[in-house]
């Protein structure tokens, strides 16, 4: 009970510190700088692309991490072995995909808008 509240003493200060540090950044509010009003279709279609590709590429490579932890854990179990490597296809044909997805939409964005993603 004693370090419980030596360590609520110590470490929630600075979390109650650090939630007013946000409001003001350098005499500006933060919400004046992000120039949502801006854009035009063509760039919100483009950085919505990059943002969901951006997503799925790290799931598959997630996959891949998975897949080879699985492998690497099986310790001679066949099945745990086959469950790795059929995650690590699968994680490397996501992630392949993923990047002829990406090379289509900047070659139509590119063709079609004159935007890169």
């Amino acid at each position: 009970m004693k370090k419980i509240i030596i360590f609520s003493l110590l470490f929630l200060p600075k979390i109650a510190s650090a939630q007013a540090s946000g409001s003001d950044i350098w005499g500006t509010n933060a919400l004046q700088n992000l120039n949502t009003g801006t854009k035009n279709i063509n760039d919100t279609i483009a950085g919505v692309i990059n943002v969901a590709l951006g997503f799925l590429g790290t799931l598959a490579v997630a996959g891949i991490i998975f897949g080879g932890f699985k492998k690497m854990t099986a310790y001679g179990d066949a099945e745990k072995n086959k469950t790795g490597n059929n995650a690590m296809v699968a994680g490397a044909v996501g992630l392949a995909i993923v990047l002829a997805a990406y090379a289509l939409s900047q070659f139509i964005l590119l063709s079609l808008y004159n935007e890169t993603v």
